[in-house]
């Protein structure tokens, strides 16, 4: 599989991430087999560009490997996908300006709805289209961020299966923290009675995130995110996990290698200072590529089989690594992540989760995808 060139600054690069689609086939496998139910549908949520693994590919995958829809956050995201001529349902999970309705209208993109000025505006574009607008109810049972609150919910249902001009296909709620008990059952309390006075009759109920369907909470359709790239979504350590593997590699060529004699320094500030002769090697992955300057001395990196060292500060297009490797040359490769350097590592050295760091790997970085 070839390059996938998301600017023109990413053509002439030594530095890339992988995407090894093999190892994509073998999680929603293993998920799965995990997940022990034939008739639940799984959604796959490829938003922000699916978690930084590249929507498109990442989408064409995984319908072909038996997920039934797609999940985006914005209009332009599901707009993507349609260009690349992908048919399957996509919902936008997040809110979309009532002036693009007409857009997703116009490219069969199913919208959240929520609140009088989405009814109003599917509404008006009734009347100039006479065609429905496909909607799923996005309910607020305490994450309190965007969705009709549970206690106007049930009007809200009525009105929208009464609309001429809506097609409701949908229920769904999120859950703010599957690894609180308390907080979950709470909300899945609050869903449920709601759904009790719901006729559910052609209606697709979801809740369950990737923490949620792990932790066994069944609803009609899984929306699946951050497992499917081989990463945890909890924050604690649990037993019962899918055998997965890690979707995202890291790599850069080195650039340059120079001697330096003890006492010399490293980087910006001279923040390392070589405590013997050493060797320094160095790529062109910075900052501006989605490496937190944070994660400066913190990191390892593998170069010809053995691990090396990130010293001096992480600057905004290179790092700089001590090798001591004779045989080292320019242009071989160090690689900063792979199925063996876990991005859950650089994520506790943060204090941060995964997800935001394969979010944050520019597209400047060109997407090579392999199996």
């Amino acid at each position: 599989m070839g390059i996938r060139r998301n600017s023109f600054a990413n053509k002439h690069r030594d530095a890339w991430v992988e995407i090894n689609i093999g190892n994509l086939e073998h999680n929603i496998c293993e998920i799965q087999k995990f997940i022990k139910s034939e008739n639940m549908k799984i959604m796959a949520v490829v938003k922000a560009d699916a978690y930084g693994h590249g929507a498109v590919m990442c989408a064409q995958t995984l319908l072909a490997s038996g997920v039934e829809a797609l999940g985006v956050a914005s209009i332009d995201e599901g707009l993507e996908l349609r260009e690349n001529k992908i048919t399957a349902p996509i919902l936008v999970l997040g809110a979309v300006p009532i002036w693009a309705f007409a857009a997703a209208q116009e490219h069969d993109i199913i919208l959240s709805v929520f609140n009088e000025q989405h009814l109003e505006a599917a509404k008006q574009l009734f009347e100039k289209t006479k065609s429905q607008v496909r909607v799923h109810i996005k309910v607020d049972t305490g994450m309190n961020r965007i969705g009709i609150r549970t206690s106007e919910a049930q009007e809200f249902i009525q009105k929208v299966k009464a609309a001429p001009y809506l097609k409701l296909e949908g229920i769904f709620t999120h859950f703010a923290d599957c690894e609180n008990e308390e907080i979950l059952n709470k909300q899945t309390r609050s869903f449920n009675e709601l759904l009790k006075n719901v006729d559910r009759e052609g209606l697709t109920i979801h809740c369950s995130s990737s923490g949620a369907a792990l932790l066994g909470i069944e609803s009609d359709m899984l929306r699946l995110g951050i497992v499917l790239w081989g990463l945890t979504p909890f924050c604690k350590e649990h037993e019962k996990m899918p055998n997965l593997k890690q979707v995202i590699a890291l790599k850069g060529r080195i650039t340059n290698i120079c001697h330096i004699k003890k006492g010399e320094g490293v980087s910006y500030g001279h923040s390392y200072i070589a405590q013997k002769d050493t060797t320094v090697a160095t790529i062109p992955i910075g900052y501006a590529d989605g490496v937190s300057r944070n994660l400066s001395g913190k990191i390892t990196g593998t170069l010809n089989g053995k691990t090396v060292e990130q010293i001096g500060r992480i600057t905004m297009d290179q790092m700089m690594f001590e090798i001591n490797d004779d045989k080292a040359q320019v242009g071989d490769i160090i690689t900063l992540l792979d199925e063996n350097l876990s991005i859950n590592n650089w994520a506790k050295e943060l204090g941060t989760i995964n997800y935001e760091l394969t979010c944050r790997l520019k597209v400047r970085l060109p997407r090579i995808y392999t199996r």
